[in-house]
């Protein structure tokens, strides 16, 4: 991982702290539905809309940021670099295989018999 992708991942869990920092410091819009019901000082049940603050504006821009940053993570997550040349040159070296060891030929004359007697199959048979 490079350093840049460390500098994103940590600009990205900044925004998202300032996101539920934000959010939790707003008044939420069902805190004066208990006085929509007696004490008549809320005109709506979920109160006055059209007008947005200071500090909803700013979750609003910080959640645009958020976004953002999550797709270009997302993108910088997913690519990698490419290496010049073929795709050939980029596997390992093959390695020469060991030749196996030559089967040695079967002698089937008997031990200490003369180079040129004839062996007891040859023997047995009738010319």
């Amino acid at each position: 991982m490079s350093t840049w992708m460390n500098v994103a991942i940590v600009v990205h869990v900044l925004i998202a702290m300032a996101i539920i920092g934000l959010v939790l410091l707003q008044h939420g819009k069902g805190a004066d539905m208990g006085s929509g019901f007696g004490g008549g000082a809320s005109g709506s049940l979920f109160g006055a809309t059209g007008s947005a603050n200071f500090l909803s504006r700013t979750t609003a821009v910080l959640a645009a940021v958020f976004f953002a940053s999550s797709l270009g993570l997302a993108y910088l997550a997913t690519t990698k670099p490419r290496e010049a040349g073929s795709v050939v040159d980029r596997t390992p070296a093959a390695q020469p295989k060991a030749e196996a060891p030559k089967p040695e030929p079967k002698n089937d004359k008997p031990q200490g018999a003369e180079p040129g007697a004839p062996t007891p199959a040859q023997k047995s048979v009738p010319q």
